[in-house]
């Protein structure tokens, strides 16, 4: 995602990553407390995947991620206007990607002086499953995360 970011900042559009909250706390990784806590967590995070995107960090009681849906891994594209034109519950950068590109292309209709009426789509995307970055994922949190994932969904 922070490549894609850096090439459409190119193209004047912005890019953030909101942190939210632990998705399987564990013993490394805790159940959130303070706010203190959470931008730590929020700076670690970014150290060991490498996010170059601005972080926002949202309100200790997850405010932000409750208002947009609170999926675990969700994107949302908002127009130069703020009016959201994608939201997608688990971030894929492919997916991402092509929805930008038909977005710009659709204001470069438009400074063409196209006329374009609007219309809702829906549909369904893939994304790859990396079950060992996931797994590593969890590990980082600590045992008490892997466990309690097993325990959940028995893998």
């Amino acid at each position: 995602m922070d490549d894609m970011a850096g090439r459409l900042a190119e193209r004047d559009v912005g890019s953030v990553f909101l942190y939210t909250h632990e998705a399987h706390p564990g013993e490394h990784y805790p159940h959130l407390t303070s706010m203190e806590q959470k931008f730590r967590h929020a700076r670690e995070l970014r150290d060991v995947i490498g996010v170059t995107r601005p972080i926002l960090v949202d309100a200790l009681d997850g405010a932000c991620h409750r208002f947009f849906g609170s999926q675990p891994n969700m994107t949302w594209i908002f127009s130069g206007k703020g009016t959201p034109v994608y939201k997608a519950e688990w971030t894929d950068a492919q997916s991402v990607e092509n929805a930008m590109d038909y977005f710009l292309n659709v204001k470069a209709r438009r400074e063409g002086r196209e006329t374009l009426v609007a219309f809702r789509v829906e549909r369904t995307d893939y994304r790859t499953r990396d079950v060992e970055a996931f797994h590593k994922g969890l590990e980082r949190d600590g045992p008490k995360a892997v466990r309690e994932y097993r325990e959940a969904f028995g893998g």
